[in-house]
């Protein structure tokens, strides 16, 4: 058995079971690739993978045994490369954060300038998506961060760090009869067509259960993936929109006027998230300090 047979075995999985696509990522030719997992299943004498002819399907029940122990391998000796190359070149290195789009356009902007002009040699990387997406990302290895509001704290495997708190705002185009109400309700908002955020970002839960506990049911016309989206729509009369209230720029968003809902919904909270046991450079220690100054005690 060797490390070049377990990352086959991570990289097949990671690629959806295509030997090819795992070994491009490997740099190496699919019959190789092939002859390793045979290899492998010979030295242990079972099957890892299910087959449908030659092509692999998905991983036995002793298969799914051998690629959790071998992440749990592979990250080790990740780890341990990590320092090396700590002690080697503390200032060079790769960050990859995985994110939504609501906190790479609105939140991440200042801290990654700052840490761009302090590490000018580490490479920064963000990829953005939702948020069990970027847990994914995190717990495959590939991603060092994920940071977002939901599905980090119901991650199993993922350390946790509370960020910051936030809450919502209504956004209405200029004259909306909506923005003369006084106060908001809830009853005031599900009397108007709702934009908001798709099921899977920024606290959508929240604010479902506070109308659901109100005995309200919102007609919501649109939800989409980021806030700009939101906006556009309601500035085009679709509806009226709640977003994240760091979202909205009155000098950006001309067109739009906003309200603090933070009386409806209770605060959520961005969290940020990586691999349990993970061994953290000093640059990533320092990109948490950067995004969180409160947590200085916690990560020292």
């Amino acid at each position: 058995m060797n490390l070049k047979q377990l990352r086959c075995v991570r990289e097949i999985v990671r690629h959806g079971f295509n030997a090819t696509q795992a070994a491009e990522a490997l740099h190496t030719t699919q019959p190789a690739v092939s002859a390793q997992i045979r290899q492998l299943e010979e030295e242990l004498g079972i099957r890892i993978f299910e087959r449908n002819g030659k092509r692999l399907t998905g991983l036995t029940e002793p298969g799914e045994r051998v690629l959790t122990l071998a992440r749990r391998i592979l990250e080790g000796v990740e780890d341990i490369r990590r320092v090396g190359e700590d002690f080697r070149a503390e200032d060079q290195g790769t960050l990859i954060i995985a994110t939504t789009h609501t906190q790479a356009r609105y939140a991440l902007p200042r801290v990654i300038r700052g840490f761009r002009h302090a590490y000018p040699k580490v490479r920064l990387r963000i990829r953005q998506g939702a948020p069990v997406e970027l847990c994914r990302m995190v717990l495959a290895g590939e991603a060092d961060f994920a940071i977002a509001t939901e599905a980090i704290p119901d991650t199993p495997g993922l350390t946790m760090l509370p960020c910051y708190r936030w809450n919502r705002c209504l956004v209405a185009p200029h004259g909306h009869p909506v923005l003369a109400t006084q106060p908001i309700t809830l009853e005031t908002l599900a009397a108007h067509p709702l934009i908001t955020y798709d099921f899977a970002f920024a606290g959508r839960s929240v604010v479902e259960r506070a109308f659901a506990k109100a005995g309200l049911q919102p007609e919501v016309v649109l939800t989409a993936l980021d806030s700009d989206v939101i906006k556009h729509y309601v500035a085009l009369g679709l509806g009226v929109g709640i977003l994240a209230k760091m979202a909205y720029d009155p000098e950006q968003d001309r067109e739009l006027a906003a309200r603090d809902l933070a009386h409806l919904f209770p605060d959520s909270t961005t969290h940020l998230g990586y691999r349990k046991g993970r061994y953290l450079r000093g640059y990533m220690v320092d990109f948490i300090r950067r995004f969180a100054p409160h947590l200085e005690e916690i990560i020292g």
